[in-house]
């Protein structure tokens, strides 16, 4: 596996997974999701709050997908 990939995709996890430690622990099911961005396939910044008034948002995130490995 490409060494710098697995390190971008270990620093991704890592920032994704921080921050949002923090706030996972204060919701509770049923609570509406707190606005983030991400980025997308392209890298090109998407926030939550992009899709206000669409009726569902599915984010999957697949660690290593795709990687050969």
């Amino acid at each position: 596996m490409n060494q710098k990939f697995r390190a971008a995709a270990i620093l991704l996890v890592l920032m994704l997974a921080v921050p949002m430690a923090s706030v996972a622990a204060s919701l509770k099911v049923g609570d509406k999701a707190p606005d983030f961005t991400l980025p997308d396939q392209n890298g090109k910044k998407v926030k939550l709050s992009d899709f206000q008034g669409k009726k569902n948002v599915v984010l999957a995130f697949y660690v290593l997908a795709f990687t050969g490995g």
